[in-house]
């Protein structure tokens, strides 16, 4: 970690990520994964420029009261009902204004069992001139649950953070638990977190390329990757005892080893989706009226993705290459040859390409990782020492950060940054490029997850 004047704060370079305050200092992350800080100077820092550190700035403000000087957006993140002097609500929607614009209201409840979240849409017609999202309406207090607590039993708080990533996120705090305390878990066990986390990409990729498919009326591709994502978790089920994997990847290794029959069921999974895939995919490209809902639509321009340094498949579709199982990178990554795909449009069909690209590569290293499996304990019993670390993992959305300050063995503060920060503020752009009827494709297509900003 650098430790910078406040001058050097603003002006340091890079592509930022996140930023958390604790009781001394703010804290920055560049990637792909460096660290600066600065002093607080009466509960306050000064505001970085990076378009995503709003967000993050918001957020610090609610959770410590530490003020940003000279940030642009003083919203409340989490704290819906006061502003940043504390004494009044949140302001109102803002409208762009003009003749024949008005506004309409979706959510926070949903039709679905997803997290709550508003939409206030500006329109002239159906033309979306301006979209607002507010968030963070569960306000769970994660963070402060898991402090106070050892690593091995705040992990499962980690692992509640998003529950469609609860294999990333727990690798990520466990990546952060073993940096902290210096450890080195079991061969085995990187193996195992490594398929679990391929698991869950695929699962993820595959549920919601059908479900856009189903939104543009395509139900038949909605019932078939429907179809492989049970029979994917079934096979996790089978292997791991749990059908999400969750509580199965812990600080010093993973809770339990496959079973007898598991490498056989994930296999017949993987066979089964792979042997279908190119067929499906043939749907997508051949059929006009579905190109004609996803080509141009949702753009997310690559100087915009750039901007917000936005990971995952939304990055990588509008030309960003960044994927944290490279860079940084961690085991066991390193000896299987990621490819990682790229496209430039940013559109909803380029961000469908990606994920079937990554689904085809999750295949490829499931069964290389499994026939080579390591012969070895599959966990080790984190000491009770001091420290602080930094740890990632590569969701199916992108990059999952998590930082840690152990004392004696409990954990005194800490810090989650889902990729989902970066890419909510995406959503707004995005659906500014189309009309209303597009917003639940352009949504789904990017699929920011409402619980994993909700800290």
């Amino acid at each position: 970690m650098k430790l910078l004047s406040a001058q050097d704060w603003q002006a340091y370079p890079g592509k930022f990520i996140a930023l958390w305050t604790d009781a001394q200092f703010a804290y920055a992350l560049y990637q792909p994964a460096e660290l600066v800080a600065t002093p607080l100077v009466e509960g306050a820092y000064p505001a970085l420029r990076h378009k995503g550190a709003a967000w993050f700035q918001r957020l610090a403000y609610d959770s410590h009261g530490h003020n940003a000087i000279g940030a642009a957006d003083t919203r409340p993140a989490i704290e819906h009902f006061r502003s940043a002097d504390g004494t009044a609500p949140w302001p109102e929607f803002a409208s762009p204004g003009g003749e024949g614009v008005h506004q309409v209201a979706v959510g926070p409840i949903h039709a679905a069992i997803i997290e709550p979240g508003h939409f206030r849409f500006s329109l002239r017609g159906e033309e979306v001139l301006k979209l607002e999202a507010r968030l963070g309406y569960s306000h769970k207090g994660t963070l402060a649950l898991m402090r106070g607590k050892s690593p091995r039993l705040a992990a499962r708080f980690a692992a509640r953070i998003s529950g469609d990533a609860t294999v990333a996120h727990s690798i990520a705090f466990a990546h952060a638990a073993e940096a902290a305390l210096g450890m080195t878990p079991p061969p085995r066990a990187v193996y195992l977190r490594a398929i679990m986390a391929e698991l869950e990409r695929l699962a993820n990729h595959g549920s919601d390329v059908g479900m856009i498919a189903g939104d543009a009326g395509f139900s038949f591709l909605d019932a078939r990757f429907a179809l492989h994502r049970e029979a994917l978790c079934e096979a996790a089920r089978v292997a791991f005892g749990h059908r999400l994997m969750m509580d199965m990847v812990i600080p010093g290794g993973v809770a339990g080893d496959t079973s007898s029959g598991g490498a056989t069921a994930i296999l017949a999974a993987l066979l089964a989706l792979e042997s279908e895939l190119p067929s499906l995919t043939r749907v997508f490209e051949d059929y006009a009226s579905l190109q004609d809902r996803v080509v141009g639509t949702g753009i997310v321009s690559p100087a915009l993705a750039a901007a917000y340094a936005a990971g995952g498949f939304t990055g990588r579709a509008a030309g960003q290459n960044h994927d944290a199982r490279v860079s940084p990178g961690y085991a066991p990554y390193e000896h299987f040859g990621l490819e990682v795909p790229v496209e430039q449009d940013g559109d909803v069909v380029a961000r469908i390409r990606i994920r079937l690209a990554e689904m085809t590569e999750s295949i490829r290293l499931i069964r290389d990782m499994l026939a080579n499996l390591p012969d070895t304990v599959i966990a080790i019993a984190p000491p009770s020492g001091s420290g602080s670390g930094l740890g990632v993992a590569e969701s199916f959305r992108g990059p999952v950060w998590h930082w840690l300050r152990i004392e004696a063995g409990t954990i005194s503060d800490v810090f989650v940054a889902d990729a989902s920060t970066l890419q909510w503020p995406l959503v707004e752009f995005a659906a500014a490029t189309g009309i209303l009827a597009d917003f639940p494709l352009i949504n789904k297509s990017i699929n920011a997850s409402y619980s994993g900003v909700d800290l």
